[in-house]
Parts: structure tokens; C-alpha cells; sequence
């Protein structure tokens, strides 16, 4: 049994990555800034999962939780970043507000996570695995189509910036801790029905598997790269989409 932390996790992806975990016979500890990651917890499991309310913007409270599963746990094996926001607007609506939202959360709060989770507690035990969120949205700079009035619901320039910045930030990464037995690996969803994406238009026609993806999809991947036996793999990202970017 080893211990598994899951940011973004009261509903959705995070939701299923730790239900995932769950079942394959891990301690997980469901982390969210909603309230609602206690009563996640207690449908999960009375047993082997904890809830901690926390934000992961916030250096302070991400050390405070690292400690917190070392203290209690003993060790601190897999992380798994999922919490995330994604704002829609056009290039010309884009707020600084809503640029730093995304930025802070999605590439700031994975970073922080990350350093806590290695320094001292991955780099001391000799193992770990660590697994972001990213998107394809990343890599060819937003997805949804975008219609000559604007509309359309393609994530917007800071979620797609701050995710590209989740993937170098996970190769980055991997170069620097593979010498202390640690892996880290992105998962790269696509059109996946949470609730961030219900109402917005996607051409599901043009996949090759022409179907929306679930959190269970992307949950499959997230258990695959924390397994033991997915050791020597460390600085890829695994697509989760349908076929929609195969490069």
C-alpha cells in the first residue's frame, strides 16, 4: 500500500483519479479548496482516504500538507495534480484577472505540489511518482471550435499557455529527479465531459474514437504511470483524447 495525494479532487478527474487509486489498494488523501472534497472522502472510502481543504496556490498550506501525509503516513509515494481552472474568453477579453487565475493555479500550484512533494520526501525515500494534468490544449494552443462572432468555447490563451507550461515544467522535472528513483509524467487530456466542459461545442466526428472521454479514462492513465512497473518511464505525456493530436 503507498501513499497517494490527488489535488483537485472533489469532483471530476481528480474525483476518479483517486477512486482509481483507491481500488488499487492505496492510501489517498483528496485534496480541494471546496468543502465538498470531505463528503468525496467519505463516499470513497471510510478507510483509506482523507480529505484535506487547501490551496494549492499557496506555498504555506501545500508544505503544511506534505507534512501532514508524511506525519501520518510515513512516506509520501505518488502525487497527482489535477486541480485546475479554464476560462473561455477571447484574446481581446482576456482580464489579467482571469490570466493569473488560470496561471496561478494550473502552473504555480502544480509547481509548488511538485517541489513539496521531492523536497524532502521523495528525494529522501528514494522513490516516487508524480503525475500532472495537462491538456492538449497545451500543445496546439486551445481546442473547440471558434466561430467568426468569437463563440464556440475554445479554453482560452491562459489555460492553454499555463498547461504547454505543465508539460515543459514535467520534462524539466523529470530530468532533475530521475537520479533519486522518482518519475514524473503528464497526462494529456482531450475532450473529456466534466464539469468544465458540459455546454461547450466539440466536433466529436472528427476523432478517431468518436465519443466523449471520461475522468475514468484519464483516471486508467494516472494509475498506470504510479504503478511500480512504470518506472523506467518519466517525462512523457500520455494522450488521453480520442486521437484528436498524435504527435
Amino acid at each position: 500500500m503507498k501513499n497517494a495525494v490527488v489535488t483537485g479532487a472533489a469532483r471530476g478527474i481528480g474525483y476518479a483519479a483517486a477512486e482509481k487509486l483507491l481500488a488499487a489498494g492505496h492510501r489517498v488523501v483528496l485534496v480541494d479548496l471546496s468543502d465538498r472534497v470531505e463528503e468525496s472522502a467519505r463516499v470513497l472510502s471510510r478507510d483509506h482516504a482523507r480529505a484535506v481543504q487547501a490551496d494549492i496556490r499557496d506555498q504555506a498550506q501545500v508544505k503544511a500538507l506534505m507534512q501532514r501525509v508524511a506525519d501520518e503516513f510515513g512516506t509520501v509515494d505518488i502525487v497527482v495534480n489535477v486541480a485546475g481552472t479554464a476560462h473561455r474568453d477571447s484574446f481581446e477579453e482576456t482580464t489579467l484577472e482571469h490570466w493569473y487565475a488560470d496561471v496561478d493555479t494550473n502552473m504555480t500550484g502544480t509547481f509548488l505540489m511538485c517541489q513539496a512533494a521531492v523536497f524532502p520526501y521523495m528525494k529522501r525515500q528514494g522513490s516516487g511518482r508524480i503525475v500532472n494534468i495537462a491538456s492538449v490544449s497545451g500543445k496546439v494552443g486551445g481546442i473547440g471550435p471558434v466561430y467568426d462572432d468569437g463563440s464556440g468555447g475554445r479554453t482560452g490563451i491562459a489555460y492553454a499557455a499555463s498547461k504547454a507550461g505543465v508539460i515543459n515544467m514535467t520534462r524539466w522535472i523529470a530530468k532533475e529527479v530521475g537520479k533519486w528513483g522518482i518519475t514524473c509524467n503528464a497526462v494529456l487530456p482531450g475532450p473529456i465531459l466534466t464539469d468544465m466542459t458540459k455546454g461547450h461545442a466539440y466536433d466529436l466526428s472528427a476523432l478517431p474514437v468518436k465519443r466523449w472521454g471520461t475522468p475514468q479514462d484519464v483516471a486508467e492513465a494516472v494509475e498506470f504511470l504510479s504503478r511500480d512497473s512504470s518506472s523506467f518511464i518519466t517525462g512523457t505525456c500520455l494522450h488521453v483524447d480520442g486521437g484528436l493530436v498524435m504527435a
